[in-house]
């Protein structure tokens, strides 16, 4: 038994769940960017992450029988020659030296008419870092560091305060055996 199957149903049926993938993604690898809802986004995201894979597999071999198995592929799930023909022989070159995430998803104000959580789903450029994640272990360290800052001036600050108080007790202790010495004296 396959548990879990049902991540994207989208609320259709197989077959129009199959048809909706292959419109979104020939419009996503013909335009480029394209805004529809945020759950049919999430969707596409893995579906068109595939084919990409397979043009990108289709690029790197040499062998023509294999290339034109992986564009067969991609044509059956797509169902678009156009545009299939467009990401294989154009925009491919693009994502050659990325190992994934060809695809980024901006979350959108809900639509107006029914409500809707609205997304923007696009190609990311090949030369596109992202965003840098600063490392969790980096931040602990500097922390310290601030802490260990601020505290040095603070006591930076009250070392002199501390000679002179410790100066001081010195000079009243040389005044108090001077004034024994004196009444000893007497």
């Amino acid at each position: 038994m396959r548990h879990r199957s049902h991540r994207h149903s989208l609320g259709v049926k197989k077959e129009h769940r199959e048809a909706l993938m292959a419109n979104l993604a020939a419009a996503l690898f013909r335009h480029g960017r394209i805004e529809t809802t945020l759950a049919k986004a999430k969707a596409l995201r893995p579906f068109a992450e595939k084919i990409i894979t397979l043009a990108k597999k289709a690029a790197a071999t040499d062998d023509a029988a294999r290339k034109l198995h992986y564009r067969r592929q991609a044509i059956a799930k797509v169902r678009d020659k156009a545009a299939v023909k467009q990401l294989f022989d154009e925009r491919v070159s693009e994502f050659a030296d990325r190992k994934g995430g060809y695809i980024r998803i901006y979350k959108l104000i809900q639509r107006e008419s029914d409500g809707a959580h609205m997304g923007i789903i696009e190609l990311i450029d090949g030369s596109d870092e992202g965003y840098s994640k600063p490392k969790r272990s980096a931040k602990k360290p500097a922390a310290k560091k601030e802490k260990a800052e601020v505290e040095a001036p603070v006591a930076a600050e009250e070392a002199p305060a501390a000679e002179e108080a410790a100066a001081e007790p010195e000079a009243a202790a040389a005044e108090g055996e001077a004034s024994t010495e004196e009444e000893k004296k007497d």
